[in-house]
């Protein structure tokens, strides 16, 4: 298979797209993931594996790492195959991957993290078949494991070279990518289903909601809103907060437990956990918070935040501000800033910025470019330009619209 560079130049707006015509096949395409989590990332896997076959691509999984996706997934309807691989640098799974796609005629693989993108190549090298590399967050600074980092870096640099397309969930992230690699990346902006947004807050209502949503983990910043928090209560704003998701580690849900008492926070502060139903959380909150420090491609929750009508605070960091314009649909603070944070926070509080206008704005910037159909629209046209290509050099043996396999 040819690796030459098959991207388009950043784009990010996309036809409206309609369902292939009746008696037309749809194109099998194969998404080689981790799998051990279900945070954003997978959140965007799943969501495209809805969507996509109403554009003619179905879509199934392989997860090198079978764990937390499988059982938490929305869309029961996707096949998935187990091809664990027990290691960094184990490459068996390159094996299992080649017979997968023969044996079930996938036409297309798509690739979501490094480790799956130089798997992936290899596979679709040997078997012939074109793939497309999705990029979630900026490798080199995706935690704080400054030694991971560049090892996943220099993976996803190597991967590359078999990727005849690139898809960057922002501008911001699409510019890093170039920057590292010299690689143009098409931009499709992550996007979630509408939901029933929550009912206006009540006039007179007092005390404020303050939520937050993640796989805690030191890059989300979570001392940071600890202590701007803090600063909140001592400003004596009635102010409290909802935090869901579970923790990366034990020993960091130690510490910042014991930073919240410290603090004196335990009582105004929810450890939720993981939950399963996000808008009924959402529902719950005010005001939602992302205080990210870094590591950030286009966040989903802010997204589900503003398809439920709740405005967000978030920090400066890669595709927020795309989604998040200051004062318009949210607030914006400066990252690792508890002082620019609880600033970004109590103007809303205050009702220095109106909370029902940075509602109404929020929930119809949501409905005009961050759905999951306008996602799936995106990430179909760059399938159709790599499959009218691989048709053109003779990469693939069945044209997109044709009988696969």
């Amino acid at each position: 298979m040819s690796s030459a560079c098959l991207d388009h130049p950043v784009a990010t707006t996309h036809r409206h797209r309609s369902r292939p015509p009746a008696g037309t096949r749809n194109v099998s395409v194969l998404h080689v993931i981790n799998g051990e989590h279900y945070s954003g990332a997978e959140r965007v896997q799943d969501l495209l594996s809805r969507q996509l076959p109403a554009m003619g691509y179905d879509v199934a999984f392989a997860c090198l790492k079978p764990d937390k996706f499988a059982a938490m997934r929305e869309n029961r309807a996707a096949v998935i195959h187990a091809i664990p691989m027990r290691g960094r640098l184990d490459l068996r799974p390159v094996a299992g991957l080649v017979r997968t796609i023969r044996r079930h005629g996938y036409t297309l693989l798509h690739a979501h993290t490094p480790r799956a993108l130089f798997v992936a190549g290899l596979a679709a090298l040997i078997a012939g078949v074109p793939l497309v590399y999705h990029v979630h967050s900026p490798t080199s600074r995706d935690s704080t494991r400054r030694w991971q980092n560049r090892i996943n870096a220099r993976i996803e640099r190597l991967g590359l070279r078999f990727a005849s397309a690139v898809i960057a969930v922002s501008n911001s992230l699409a510019r890093h990518v170039r920057g590292l690699t010299g690689r143009p990346a098409s931009v499709v902006h992550n996007g979630v289903p509408a939901r029933r947004p929550r009912p206006i807050r009540e006039p007179g209502t007092r005390e404020w909601t303050l939520g937050t949503m993640a796989l805690f983990r030191p890059r989300k910043g979570m001392e940071v809103l600890l202590e701007a928090l803090a600063q909140l209560r001592a400003q004596g704003l009635p102010v409290r907060l909802r935090a869901v998701g579970g923790f990366e580690t034990p020993e960091y849900e130690r510490q910042l437990k014991s930073l919240c008492g410290r603090l004196g926070l335990d009582d105004v502060v929810d450890w939720v956990g993981f939950v399963r139903h996000v808008d009924r959380e959402l529902a719950r909150m005010d005001l939602f918070v992302l205080p990210s420090l870094f590591g950030e491609g286009l966040p989903m929750v802010i997204l589900e935040a503003m398809a439920a009508g709740v405005p967000v605070v978030a920090t400066r960091v890669e595709g927020a501000p795309e989604a998040i314009r200051e004062g318009r649909d949210g607030e914006l603070a400066e990252p690792d800033n508890a002082r620019s944070l609880a600033g970004a926070i109590a103007r809303v509080v205050r009702g220095e910025s109106d909370w029902a206008s940075l509602r109404a704005s929020a929930l119809a910037r949501h409905a005009e470019g961050f759905s999951d159909r306008k996602m799936a629209e995106g990430v179909a046209e760059v399938y159709d330009r790599v499959l009218s290509r691989a048709v053109v050099h003779g990469s693939v043996r069945s044209k997109a619209g044709a009988p696969a396999g």
